[in-house]
């Protein structure tokens, strides 16, 4: 079995987390460059979880600084800068962790949801097989019914003002994770004169559906495991379930298939023991 390059390993790396010596991203533009190149990327760095975030790409290899006015948290201004404007994909997407796509990538997202093409129907099905959570029903309904809402209007008219936060923000993540909505603004409410404004995903992106549709489950698996290593470049095939949920039985497949068309090729991990994956050129 092939042995690992642990130094060709750290290049791809540098380059793909935009570590020194690469130039710090420093406009919204160039984070738009830098969510597309790369397909999908968190927001902030996920502590256990290999994969660029914008924060890093801004702040370089650091925590998230607790002061607000740490030069990295200007990533926040873009971030609510662009909702809304359909620069990328914003939501609470991989692990429920908050995940900038890119516009070309979204639909294989999209892909392996459980979405078919009726907004209005597919949810019942999803809840009635009790893969939805009631909150996350009345959610959906209320946003479906009334349109774009603030977070504090939409959890009164969902009906859950005395349900715990933990439950209505749940149903939120969950709902986000599904590409069933998604924030599109910042509303000055409550408190802090902070809070989302969430949509109906399919109203916001009308076009989404119809491009996922050409998409087959197979398809989509390839194409976000070829995004995904072309950024870290090897990894274990419970990093890649751990990262998308798929099950240890998807996963085996979708990269065996990578593995037989020459993508990805089973390597040898100099300092680490287990049955590594990587890119060809590894």
């Amino acid at each position: 079995m092939t042995l690992l390059d642990l130094k060709k390993l750290q290049t791809l790396r540098t380059r793909s987390f935009n570590l020194p010596p690469q130039k710090r991203v420093s406009t919204p533009a160039q984070a738009l460059t830098f969510v597309n190149r790369r397909g999908f990327v968190f927001f902030w760095p996920i502590k256990g979880i290999d994969l660029p975030s914008l924060w890093t790409a801004v702040a370089g290899e650091r925590p998230v600084a607790d002061k607000h006015d740490d030069p990295g948290h200007i990533t926040w201004g873009w971030k609510d800068d662009a909702l809304g404007k359909k620069k990328w994909y914003y939501g609470k997407i991989v692990r429920g962790k908050a995940t900038m796509i890119s516009l070309d990538t979204a639909p294989y997202f999209y892909a392996l949801s459980e979405n078919y093409g009726a907004p209005e129907e597919d949810y019942l099905i999803t809840y009635q097989e009790g893969r939805l959570t009631q909150a996350s029903k009345q959610v959906y309904e209320t946003l479906l019914e009334h349109g774009a809402l603030n977070t504090l209007d939409l959890r009164k008219m969902a009906k859950l003002s005395n349900a715990k936060d933990s439950e209505f923000n749940k149903a939120l993540e969950q709902l986000q994770r599904d590409f069933k909505i998604l924030p599109v603004g910042v509303a000055q409410a409550g408190a802090w004169k902070y809070s989302h404004i969430y949509e109906i995903t399919t109203r916001h992106f009308p076009d989404l559906s119809e491009q996922a549709r050409k998409i087959t489950e197979s398809q989509a698996r390839a194409k976000l495991l070829e995004l995904y290593f072309g950024m870290v470049g090897a990894a274990q095939l419970r990093d890649v379930n751990k990262l998308f949920g798929w099950g240890n039985e998807a996963v085996q497949r979708a990269v065996s298939k990578l593995v037989e068309s020459g993508s990805l090729t089973w390597v040898e991990h100099p300092k680490s023991a287990g049955e590594w994956v990587s890119v060809s050129e590894l």
